[in-house]
């Protein structure tokens, strides 16, 4: 038992958190003269360090993920959803939506297209929920920072949340507040072609190369604030705003995340930069969760899906589960560290 648990640490922290690389990229700039315990080369050592963490294992599970996800194109994912009603549609939803490596603006053609299949209102939603909110790639990363208890743990919450939201939306009768032209634009059965592996190769390697080129600019700057708070503002700044002993942290950190927009791996490295200050997991999770979830641009475009009062109510039902949860990470992140 012993030995396995060596082993699993020894993935997470040379595999996954790559701390070899964060040593090497110190030992370096120590050498050209920079001091890593000071504030300008500490900043300087964590924005190396995250940048190259994060893009070669962004650039791994991309393709990875891509490579799975050609067996199941949209067509043959609606066709599968459509053979189920209730709680099992709603889940088998938002579980399809954890490997779709793209970000909540990318996910809103999908939903249209589950819309107008003629899948219940709520089908379409939990996916819409949990697909820019929980992917395999962002638990793969959670883990190289949190570990893997606080990863499963924020997967199976957005899940969670993206099942009941759905659910609630659909039990509610907002079918009606769906646009017309999304309902009438009618589903067109296309059997997806078989592809070979070298074809489904070709589009892992399309697919990797397009998500990061969408998704470098994200990353660069939340790896430049991420690097900011980590080293420029002092831990008691943090903790008077965003510590435990603020009961409205966790609301804060929901609303700050809101006009942010990122995708997750944009969050990640700001999140890293928080729980390095010592800021409850509850309290990072729902900034994370609202960055992600509840970007401003997104809702500019949902909107032009639905009608205000769906989208107000998706916006409610998300706001307050993302807030529910953050206080219970915080008041059982004792279960998790």
């Amino acid at each position: 038992m012993q030995s396995i648990e060596s082993a699993w640490l020894f993935f997470q922290n040379q595999i996954l958190a790559m701390k070899w690389l964060n040593t090497l990229v110190g030992k370096g700039l120590n050498t050209v003269g920079l001091n890593v315990s000071g504030k300008l080369g500490g900043s300087i050592q964590f924005f190396i360090y995250d940048i190259i963490k994060i893009f070669v294992l962004l650039s791994v599970l991309i393709f990875i993920i891509s490579y799975i996800q050609s067996y199941f194109p949209p067509e043959r994912t609606k066709q599968i959803l459509g053979r189920f009603r209730g709680i099992t549609a709603n889940t088998l939803a938002a579980l399809s939506g954890t490997v779709t490596p793209f970000c909540s603006c990318s996910s809103i053609p999908l939903f249209m297209g589950f819309t107008s299949a003629g899948l219940p209102v709520g089908v379409p939603f939990s996916f819409l929920i949990s697909s820019p909110l929980v992917d395999l790639g962002s638990l793969i990363l959670l883990m190289s920072i949190f570990g893997a208890k606080i990863a499963l743990a924020y997967v199976v919450v957005g899940v969670i949340l993206a099942v009941l939201g759905g659910l609630i939306i659909e039990k509610m009768g907002m079918e009606k507040y769906v646009e017309s032209f999304i309902k009438s634009a009618g589903s067109v059965d296309i059997e997806a072609p078989t592809l070979s592996k070298k074809e489904r190769l070709t589009y892992s390697g399309e697919q990797m190369r397009a998500t990061i080129k969408n998704v470098f600019w994200y990353i660069i700057i939340g790896v430049s604030i991420g690097a900011l708070i980590h080293n420029w503002i002092p831990a008691s700044a943090i903790q008077t705003v965003l510590g435990e002993k603020n009961p409205f942290s966790v609301i804060l950190a929901t609303l700050v995340g809101i006009p942010i927009y990122a995708d997750i791996f944009g969050a990640i490295p700001i999140a890293e930069a928080l729980y390095a200050k010592g800021v409850g997991i509850g309290t990072i999770l729902s900034f994370m969760m609202g960055v992600t979830a509840l970007s401003l641009p997104f809702m500019i475009m949902i909107k032009k899906a639905v009608k205000p009062q769906l989208l107000a109510l998706f916006i409610g039902i998300v706001t307050v589960g993302i807030i529910i949860v953050g206080y219970l990470f915080n008041a059982f992140q004792f279960i998790f560290i």
